[in-house]
């Protein structure tokens, strides 16, 4: 059976049990602060859980797209290594938000194995909570009366909290858990030893395939659980691993979801994948590896994240760094490989994740563009381990680290470099090096945060901040505390709020609240999941009774300004540019506004000045805003709205129409009632952030005015230190022209004096040990002019060592030059002599065996460093 009728199956037996089927929620998780990705099939669904909304569906099933590579769940060091874990991963479940609970979601479980899947009876296992005395739980009797109507009382076994109690997080939902487990050996195996045996110990074929929650208790700040209004069922079943069970076989990569890149690898690379999974068989881990992150990376660029520095991006690039290390390392690939693959992953998902295929050329650019920089990283760190001159044959472990963090390089492919010149790693300096970086990270992000306290029972909230800034009579329904860096904050939730929550690119509101005279400033308002919290610096007095909230109005039409502004902006791209033009990302503050967009290539000034023409031209039109609040999402399709990949929408959505036929989008923010409120368009930057992207930053009203105000009185100065009113640009490029020619006349007069020297400084040379020594200091020379002499004077002595020392405005430089041919039958490194000597000037340096240079603050060492360079030669 393929994977597609593997998935339908599953779709439709669940809507036989009329569950409603959804979509999958974007693999990138945007509402959630605590998580930088989905992990889990229930992540979208928290609120339904935590009580903040109602579910208009009491039963759902879906596939949700997961991604399991940080935090709690990291998956990503067994990537390749074993049969059955994997980065991106798709997760089928069914959910029931307070109706059906244990008996049913059993029986549906055994039913949809045994006899839709037709999956054999005896080799499957189930496993039971068995209680936990510290949280006062006993075994799940339940869980073990319905199992026992379906499998034998031999193949109900029990487990701890570790295995079989699934937690949200620290607080939250939580209760004990069922999971249904396969045997998938051969016969003669299951008879040798008992599956019962090897359940939950890591064998690959006696594997987890379904887990079935009940979700009963509330995990409190302070540890002790309270059972919940409602109960819920939760399930989540690896497609991966149903697959391997359905279609025999004994790897998940053998499955019809991974051979295809199997075989476009064998194909490129001319390896053979034996499916071999020794330690020694890195050639079929390397394939397993690509083949697992390659789509990883294409479902995460499709929904909206880019590799980066920083938060989600830069996990992305780990997992691309990885998988270029393995091919560069293990298929004798040096060229970029992983954008060849794309076309596959679009393929593969068009019916179920048509994201991919609509996105396929932009996705294959940003992964090319990212390989070729990290196959440059490579190249760099390998010249860096080269230049290395390790004590004992040992890296030292800061300078490991370094290699790291610095330029990219993988530990392990550090070692593995190692190991192929004789080296080894100081493994436990590196490992310190790397925790020290870990717990500065760990002190920056550390908060604690607070149970809810409730004060009125509410799962509705009303947002009003279209329409009104200010209301009289909200209320307080719960509030926390949050610890950060041991300074406290409170965060209050509003029945109704005026405040707009970040989130779509525009930041939050401020503002005020008043509650019996005592003004509470708002600090900003943000949204988890979809509860609109208020951040506060202090705690009302009195919780209880009507509240008027006001958001600082100059503040929120600034903001509306340059929200409104990108929609314009964006519309003016696809005219100038394109349709291919799409947003990647957005800033809307009241200070300024900043929008990302796919395009391969710098705009013109040309293209720059068309574009602001454009928006300004509808700016003065003062077209009106036109604001469909909560139509359906079909309607909204149907009216040509502009939608973003890496959004889930509703079934009920808001559109925003500036003339039907110029901007028309989907869009939960904040706008003008009328183009010419924004009153003036100013574009003040364009840049690239990432391969096919660009950004263009850009300032509206009265900051777009104050800018150009600027920039005139910049350009009056500048005109009078010039003394030419009319034409500056002429001047300065007069200017620059006239300074050109007297650098290269400097530096031909600087390389002349030099080249005066060569005679004198070839009589100075000494011979040490067989060695032609020059050291020596030379006065009012450049770097460039220096060594273009140390390298003539090597050329015509031959076999030498030279040094030199010079000042330059109080600052000192050394440069250091050894004939190749010494670098290896001396062991002499330039490198590793200017670092020491720059130790004398207060500076570092390094560079190659053959060349190096170091600078430094204190002129007054460079007579020491001189003194210590023949040093180097005595102690070989």
């Amino acid at each position: 059976m393929k994977a597609k009728q593997i998935r339908q199956q599953f779709f439709d037996f669940f809507q036989s049990k009329e569950h409603k089927i959804v979509s999958s929620a974007p693999i990138v998780n945007h509402g959630d602060p605590s998580l930088l990705f989905i992990n889990a099939g229930m992540n979208p669904f928290k609120d339904f859980f935590l009580g903040n909304k109602v579910a208009k569906d009491s039963r759902i099933a879906d596939t949700q797209k997961c991604l399991r590579v940080s935090g709690k769940h990291n998956d990503l060091e067994e990537v390749g290594v074993d049969s059955y874990h994997h980065t991106m991963f798709e997760m089928l479940g069914n959910w029931s938000f307070g109706d059906y609970f244990k008996i049913e979601a059993i029986a549906w479980a055994w039913e949809l194995l045994t006899s839709v899947y037709g999956i054999d009876q005896d080799r499957l296992y189930v496993t039971i909570f068995e209680g936990d005395q510290a949280d006062g739980l006993a075994a799940d009797a339940e869980a073990v009366e319905e199992w026992s109507k379906w499998i034998g009382k031999a193949r109900i076994l029990p487990f701890g909290k570790k295995d079989n109690f699934w937690e949200m997080g620290d607080t939250g939902p939580c209760g004990p858990c069922s999971e249904i487990h396969i045997d998938l050996r051969s016969q003669e195996d299951r008879v040798a030893t008992p599956a019962k045996d090897l359940i939950n110990q890591d064998h690959p074929l006696v594997v987890e395939i379904w887990n079935l929650v009940f979700i009963q208790y509330d995990r409190k700040a302070n540890g002790s659980l309270s059972p919940l209004p409602a109960k819920h069922i939760d399930t989540g079943m690896g497609f991966e691993r149903l697959c391997m069970a359905l279609q025999g076989k004994q790897s998940n990569y053998d499955t019809d979801l991974f051979t295809p890149y199997l075989a476009f690898l064998e194909e490129h690379t001319g390896i053979t994948y034996s499916g071999s999974y020794d330690q020694d068989a890195k050639a079929d881990m390397a394939m397993r590896v690509v083949a697992d992150h390659v789509r990883a990376v294409c479902f995460t660029v499709a929904d909206g994240v880019l590799p980066s520095n920083t938060g989600a991006g830069y996990v992305i690039r780990r997992i691309l760094r990885r998988a270029v290390r393995y091919y560069y390392s293990f298929l004798n690939t040096k060229q970029p490989l992983l954008h060849l693959l794309v076309p596959l992953v679009a393929e593969s998902f068009r019916d179920i994740f048509p994201e991919i295929g609509q996105q396929e050329a932009f996705i294959s650019k940003v992964v090319l563009e990212e390989e070729k920089s990290f196959l440059h990283t490579l190249a760099a760190g390998l010249k860096r381990l080269d230049q290395l001159n390790p004590t004992n044959n040992v890296i030292d472990g800061a300078q490991a680290f370094e290699l790291y963090d610095t330029f990219g390089f993988p530990i392990d492919l550090t070692r593995l470099i190692a190991q192929e010149k004789g080296w080894q790693i100081d493994q436990q300096g590196f490992e310190q090096a790397l925790s020290q970086q870990r717990n500065r990270s760990k002190a920056d992000a550390q908060k604690e945060v607070g149970d809810w306290v409730e004060i009125t029972p509410k799962t509705e909230f009303d947002f009003v901040g279209y329409d009104q800034l200010m209301i009289q009579d909200a209320h307080i329904v719960k509030y926390r505390t949050i610890r950060i860096k041991n300074k406290d904050q409170y965060q209050l939730v509003l029945d109704r709020s005026p405040f707009y929550a970040e989130g779509g690119g525009q930041i939050g509101d401020t503002g005020n609240i008043l509650i019996d005279d005592e003004v509470i400033e708002v600090l900003d308002t943000v949204k988890e999941n979809d509860l609109f919290i208020h951040i506060v610096d202090k705690l009302p007095k009195q919780v209880e009774g009507k509240v008027r909230a006001q958001v600082a109005a100059d503040r929120r039409a600034a903001i509306e300004n340059n929200h409104s502004a990108t929609h314009l902006l964006h519309a003016a791209l696809r005219s100038v540019l394109g349709s291919h033009v799409s947003q990647k990302g957005s800033l809307v503050s009241d200070k300024h506004l900043r929008f990302d967009f796919s395009h391969f290539q710098k705009l013109t000034p040309q293209e720059l000045s068309n574009i602001e023409q454009i928006v300004n031209k509808k700016i003065r039109a003062n077209i009106d805003m036109q604001e469909a609040r909560s139509i359906p999402l079909v309607e909204a399709e149907q009216a040509g709205a502009m939608m973003l990949f890496g959004e889930k929408y509703g079934e009920k959505v808001r559109m925003i129409t500036f003339d039907p036929d110029f901007s028309r989008e989907l869009c939960g923010g904040c706008h003008v009632a009328a183009t010419g409120n924004i009153g003036f368009f100013k574009v003040v930057g364009e840049s690239a952030i990432a391969a096919g992207v660009r950004r263009i930053e850009a300032l509206t009203g009265q900051a777009a005015e104050q800018y150009i105000s600027d920039q005139l009185a910049e350009l009056s100065s500048i005109k009078k230190l010039l003394k030419s009113p009319t034409s500056p640009a002429a001047q300065v490029s007069s200017l620059q022209q006239e300074c050109k020619q007297l650098q290269k006349a400097l530096e031909k007069s600087q390389q002349e004096q030099v080249g005066g020297m060569k005679d004198g400084l070839k009589q100075k040379f000494e011979e040490v040990d067989g060695i032609n020594v020059l050291i020596s200091k030379i006065e009012g020379a450049d770097s460039k002019a220096l060594k273009q002499l140390g390298y003539q004077l090597e050329k015509e002595v031959g076999n030498a060592f030279i040094v030199f020392g010079s000042q330059s405005s109080g600052k000192a430089q050394l440069m250091v030059i050894i004939s190749e041919a010494l670098t290896k039958s001396r062991q002499l490194h330039a490198g590793n002599i200017v670092k020491s000597l720059a130790k004398e000037i207060k500076g570092g340096g390094g560079g190659q065996p053959f060349f190096a240079t170091a600078g430094g603050k204190d002129a007054t060492g460079l007579d020491r460093a001189l003194a210590q360079a023949k040093d180097h030669l005595t102690s070989m």
